[in-house]
């Protein structure tokens, strides 16, 4: 799609594009929301602190299928093209949503639920190991000259949508049904919802048009060529995984978690708790593109440096504020502070990370960076965080987490814009 492509197209194009990653966004933070109701349905052990931990380890266990699909799929999407491996991933996710929505819980057919379950997780993580890879790629390419942090930036942009929408229809369930109902089957009904609009979204994707760019590659790499660039390159994939680990440990720790922080460590009620991440969401969905076009002014580093470094000063501090005055107000500030430190970073680092890799390795090095991010550093962020508070005593342990992962951000960018680099060092030369 070339830079004359009207504008009203280009907007069309960034919607059917990230309809997709929306749906797998909602899809697989469903599991992280109703993590309390899941843990009661599929691991009933009898002890809160055990149950929650087991549907914790079965959401993070989907995140460690996300190297695999980065690899995998990401080779082929480099291979075959952008359109043909975003309609692959949307089915694949599909498959995984609609088994962890039918399936029967614990009580009906005993160690089978969870064991299905833990295959629906598995899917979504193999599946979401390009996705988000290959959003980011197909907007880089189709993306104007010098607004590429802006248009990039909506990748994340539609997993804000999709926690918005998650967070609503959790805050109307919980307005309408009672606790009893809510633990029965209320959780289920996102679910169906996401099943319900997957043909819908096949049907938009299938609209896609591949991008210019990659019709105009004269050499389009096997897979063994792809592994082999991934081999030569591994450094930079390294030192991506490290500059995304900022973004995985304080986007799940933001979104994901603070339902579960805000009824299970502040003791507020379920409803302000989604509230709470329905705004916190809103925040990061303005600062995401505000952000990426500033990127496109004033360079990556200032902004990855600036926000990074912020974190590492100030998270543990506003949580720890927090759990002495815990309320809904506060809440509210805390998590808005924090959603402007990360999407102000993640506004500059997506786009970021699609410039460091070779082109002809796009979607699989950056799928696979940011899938090695997720699985080793932000998936297991509830579980961390909830391990940390029950270890420690510490209720704002998490707070450390969160630091650690801006500590990440830091290092890789100090390492990537070295002596002062606006651009980063060309593919091939960055060292660790």
């Amino acid at each position: 799609m070339s830079p004359t492509t009207p504008q009203g197209s280009k907007v069309a194009t960034v919607l059917r594009v990230t309809s997709g990653n929306f749906l797998e966004m909602f899809d697989f933070f469903l599991f992280g929301f109703y993590a309390t109701y899941i843990s009661k349905t599929f691991f009933p052990v009898g002890n809160e602190f055990a149950s929650l931990m087991l549907t914790f380890m079965t959401f993070g266990a989907g995140f460690l299928m996300r190297p695999l699909g980065a690899v995998l799929l990401g080779a082929y999407v480099d291979s075959i093209g952008r359109r043909k491996g975003l309609i692959v991933t949307l089915g694949i996710m599909a498959t995984g949503t609609i088994l962890i929505a039918f399936v029967p819980g614990y009580a009906s057919i005993g160690l089978l639920a969870p064991f299905l379950v833990l295959v629906g997780r598995l899917l979504q993580g193999f599946s979401a190991g390009v996705e988000l890879g290959g959003v980011s790629v197909y907007l880089a390419e189709m993306a104007t000259p010098g607004n590429k942090g802006f248009y990039v930036s909506w990748q994340s942009g539609s997993q804000q949508v999709a926690i918005m929408v998650a967070a609503l229809i959790g805050f109307a369930l919980n307005s309408v049904l009672t606790p009893a109902d809510m633990n029965a089957w209320g959780w289920r009904i996102p679910f169906f919802i996401g099943c319900a609009i997957v043909p819908f979204l096949f049907y938009i994707r299938r609209s896609l048009e591949e991008t210019e760019e990659f019709l105009k590659r004269k050499h389009r790499p096997d897979m063994k060529e792809v592994f082999g660039s991934l081999t030569q390159n591994w450094s930079i994939v390294l030192l991506g995984m490290l500059l995304v680990g900022m973004t995985t440990i304080s986007f799940y720790t933001i979104t994901v978690y603070t339902p579960t922080f805000g009824k299970s460590v502040l003791k507020l009620s379920d409803r302000d708790s989604l509230l709470v991440t329905f705004c916190t969401a809103l925040s990061n969905l303005f600062w995401l593109p505000v952000m990426g076009a500033l990127s496109d002014r004033v360079g990556r580093r200032p902004i990855l440096l600036t926000f990074s470094a912020l974190t590492v000063l100030t998270a543990y501090p506003a949580l720890a504020w927090l759990v002495v005055n815990a309320s809904f107000g506060n809440m509210l500030a805390v998590l808005l502070w924090l959603s402007f430190l990360y999407g102000s970073y993640n506004g500059a680092m997506v786009v970021a990370l699609t410039e460091i890799v070779p082109a002809n390795v796009r979607t699989s090095g950056f799928s696979l960076a940011y899938s090695l991010a997720t699985a080793l550093l932000g998936g297991f962020t509830p579980l961390v965080s909830t391990w940390l508070i029950e270890t420690t005593g510490n209720k704002a342990a998490p707070g450390m987490w969160m630091a650690f992962g801006g500590l990440c951000g830091l290092g890789a960018t100090l390492a990537i814009y070295r002596r002062g680099r606006q651009t980063p060092l060309p593919a091939g030369r960055i060292q660790t």
